[in-house]
């Protein structure tokens, strides 16, 4: 007669067992197929890196225009919002072109105030008719920033190390140039009104367009045009991605760096001019947060701060982003203090974000 051992043995595996095999397939499933879906979305997002800034955009509005209402949705204050984001959306699209080669430049700031006070006292206190101080002032701009890449391109120095000493460099200047002084609003008007022309507002309705809000969507489409549509743009791209492949495939890695940190100067020279329209003078102490400020753009607007990732924009995104938070937590009465802290926990998030990106597409 069988043992109960034996005859379980011989009719194979209990119910019991069945349902344990069963639970560990399933789990088995359930986890493979989180990991599929995850990694779809981190490809997603790889491709696509400005689905999140847009997402984060649009729950923004949502969510302040039911704390504060009409207020915040009125047209008047959406065009506020882009007039605030003006100059940081400018000097951003400058700071994506030098983080997508997977470099860092703290010296936009420096060089958009300095082109400034050379357009405003060239025409203001030295005479030089405006027709001929605006370019200037733009060739100021351009010639700082050319600097910049001759000594991160051709030297190879470390563009945080370069641009953290061209910074105080451009500062000392701008403050040497400019004696410390502010050239009043009424005596630019007086001989240089031209300087004051991206300030002048055109009415939409109940909304407000400064003349400096339309440059920054021109320069910017002109931007995503080069990036998207040349090749230029795909070396900028692969210089960023890795700069050593870039070069074994035959691209002049020097000169694309020199073009992108000259180019870069430029649109820092454009934004000095948005900002005299915009404060209506010119002031050596103006836009002080300038380059954090275009750093948190081109972050929260999904531009990897490795290179080789991003978009101009989602550096738009990003300032409206800022903007938008700013704004809203203004109208709902919240401090100062903690729209600054909010501001910064969405850097972290953004970066966090970068990071989850770059590892699983790995």
């Amino acid at each position: 007669m069988a043992t109960s051992s034996e005859t379980t043995a011989g009719r194979g595996p209990s119910d019991f067992e069945k349902t344990i095999s069963a639970a560990d397939t399933a789990v088995a499933n359930f986890d493979e197929d989180g990991n599929t879906s995850l990694k779809r979305l981190q490809h997603f997002l790889h491709n696509y890196p400005t689905a999140i800034p847009f997402i984060v955009l649009l729950l923004g509005v949502a969510l302040f225009s039911a704390l504060v209402g009409q207020r915040f949705l009125h047209p008047f204050n959406l065009s506020l919002i882009l007039q605030q984001v003006t100059i940081i959306g400018t000097v951003g699209i400058a700071q994506t072109l030098i983080i997508l080669t997977a470099g860092i430049d703290l010296s936009v700031g420096a060089m958009m105030v300095l082109s400034s006070v050379v357009m405003g006292r060239l025409a203001v206190v030295s005479g030089v008719p405006v027709e001929l101080a605006w370019p200037l002032g733009l060739l100021c701009g351009t010639l700082c920033g050319l600097i910049n890449g001759v000594l991160v391109a051709r030297l190879k120095l470390p563009p945080f190390i370069v641009t953290l000493g061209t910074l105080s460099i451009y500062g000392a200047l701008n403050l040497y140039y400019s004696q410390s002084e502010t050239i009043r609003q009424q005596d630019i008007a007086a001989v240089a009104g031209f300087l004051q022309l991206t300030g002048t507002p055109i009415q939409f309705g109940g909304a407000r367009i400064t003349y400096g809000s339309i440059v920054m969507i021109l320069l910017a489409g002109s931007v995503w045009y080069m990036l998207t549509k040349t090749a230029f743009g795909r070396h900028i791209y692969a210089v960023g991605d890795d700069e050593e492949a870039a070069r074994l495939a035959g691209i002049r890695t020097e000169r694309t760096l020199m073009a992108v940190y000259t180019i870069a100067g430029f649109i820092c020279a454009v934004a000095g001019w948005i900002l005299i329209g915009r404060i209506g003078a010119v002031s050596p102490q103006a836009g002080g947060t300038a380059n954090l400020d275009a750093i948190t753009a081109v972050v929260i607007g999904g531009t990897s701060l490795f290179g080789g990732r991003g978009s101009i924009v989602g550096t738009l995104i990003g300032a409206l982003i800022v903007g938008v938070f700013r704004n809203g937590l203004a109208l709902a009465g919240v401090d100062v203090l903690w729209q600054e802290f909010t501001v910064g926990l969405l850097i972290i998030i953004a970066v966090a974000i970068d990071q989850w990106i770059r590892k699983v597409s790995a």
